[in-house]
């Protein structure tokens, strides 16, 4: 059995080599007789190829070299062939061949003795080949640009997968390496724990660096304090591997110069030790000390990344000065003392980095449904808003102080807020005599902005 097994397989492999042999002299064939292109020389070939069929007509049968007098017209075949091949233009031109042919190979017959009714025939007979030619010679060519086509565009969406493969992966790796948003940044400040007189310049200053060395990749930094002498050399807080501030580096001297955050993409005659530094400024413009960062990801390194590590320490800065903070607010504005520091930081925030925030003064009647919206209110709060609420005459007004939010967020947070009380109390903003003001946090003086919006409040009230 296993050497019937063994000739079956070597019969299969021979037949299929004989047939595969057959099917490509086939196709060879095939593309000689009717090829995909027509090349420039097609005329020369069917004129030299009639000749050369005329000729050996002659050399066979020399009174009747066109085979006129036979059964069945032989040389109308050739014409055919070259028909098929290139298609009716040129079939007629080898019909036109065979023409010249009769008046050169039989002068002594008249025009009145020409074959008309056989000449007619070829022709017609040529052309239609010719125009079956043409026909599925402009179908391949279609085809073949639609090939050409969905292969380019294959090759472009494979390209652009890949590349979208590749950056989605990115994304994931630093959406697992850094918070989503900047609000989720400042909530994490927000929830550290208030720190212990302790004596040291910088509370916190450690599970700060550790958050925002997670948020920015930093790999390698630390905090050096600053007094009346100069810089510390030993680290309040670090990351990494422990080194000591070189106060002569070229980046540290330009930070502590400009007040401002320096990095190594801004010069490059820069020689320095570090890649980035952000100086520690309180609210009251000292300069309480410098974050130095000496390794992270060449990716990691761009504005945006700096730009959110210069944000997020400017936050905790103003956090260790919040009397200072809340001081100037509560002169103007008499607030209560967390809501003046929050507003403090988010106007310092505007003016150093340009993100916007917003106040919404809502103003709602006394009783039940002035009650039931404030309830509303607070349960759609989000997580770093600040409800403010007091008694203006007969109304309630609520001062709301929306971080990191525009008009469209506005919009957004009081459709949503009217939707729930639509559905909750059957009543919308209207029909509950609810009274709207929005105001932009100021940058330069956030109390008289303040003082403003509750000036419009009241005047309601």
């Amino acid at each position: 059995m296993h050497e019937i097994g063994i000739l079956t397989s070597m019969l299969f492999r021979r037949a299929r080599t004989g047939l595969s042999g057959v099917f490509g002299i086939r196709r060879q064939f095939g593309r000689s007789l009717a090829p995909a292109l027509i090349r420039p020389g097609a005329v020369i070939e069917v004129v030299a190829g009639m000749v050369v069929v005329m000729a050996a007509g002659f050399l066979l049968e020399p009174p009747d070299p066109l085979f006129l007098d036979g059964s069945f017209p032989w040389i109308w075949l050739a014409a055919n062939v070259f028909a098929m091949r290139y298609g009716a233009l040129l079939g007629m031109l080898s019909g036109f061949c065979i023409w010249l042919g009769w008046l050169l190979l039989y002068p002594e017959t008249g025009m009145n003795d020409f074959p008309t009714m056989l000449f007619v025939g070829g022709l017609v007979q040529v052309i239609v080949i010719g125009h079956f030619c043409d026909i599925w010679a402009d179908r391949i060519r279609r085809l073949r640009s639609a090939n050409n086509y969905l292969r380019d565009s294959l090759v472009s969406i494979t390209n652009n997968h890949y590349l979208l493969r590749a950056s989605h992966e990115r994304l994931e790796q630093d959406a697992l390496a850094r918070p989503a948003t900047l609000r989720d940044a400042i909530e994490h400040l927000r929830s550290l724990p208030a720190p212990a007189h302790s004596g040291t310049p910088f509370p916190n200053a450690q599970a700060v660096l550790e958050f925002v060395a997670t948020a920015c990749q930093i790999t390698e930094a630390a905090v050096f304090p600053m007094s009346s002498k100069g810089f510390s050399s030993a680290a309040v807080a670090s990351v990494g591997v422990p080194f000591e501030l070189s106060v002569d580096d070229a980046l540290v001297a330009a930070c502590v110069e400009q007040r401002a955050l320096t990095h190594l993409r801004q010069s490059e005659s820069w020689d320095s030790a570090y890649l980035a530094c952000v100086p520690i400024v309180g609210t009251s413009g000292n300069f309480m000390g410098i974050l130095a960062v000496r390794r992270m990801p060449f990716l990691a390194l761009n504005t945006r990344n700096l730009e959110l590590l210069l944000v997020l320490f400017n936050y905790y800065a103003d956090g260790l000065e919040e009397h200072a903070v809340a001081a100037p607010v509560q002169a103007i504005a008499q607030c209560p003392y967390g809501f003046a520091v929050e507003l403090g930081r988010l106007a310092r925030m505007r003016k150093a980095s340009g993100i916007r925030s917003s106040l919404l003064g809502v103003v709602c009647p006394s009783g039940f449904s002035g009650d039931s919206l404030y309830d509303r209110l607070m349960q759609e709060r989000r997580s770093l808003d600040l409800l403010w609420r007091f008694s203006s005459g007969r109304s309630h007004v609520v001062i709301v102080l929306m971080p990191f939010t525009d008009d469209r967020g506005i919009d957004g947070y009081l459709d949503r807020v009217n939707s729930n009380v639509k559905t909750q109390l059957d009543m919308d903003f209207t029909e509950a005599g609810v009274t709207l003001y929005r105001a932009d946090v100021d940058a330069v003086n956030p109390g008289a902005g303040l003082k403003n919006l509750l000036g419009r409040c009241r005047s309601h009230g």
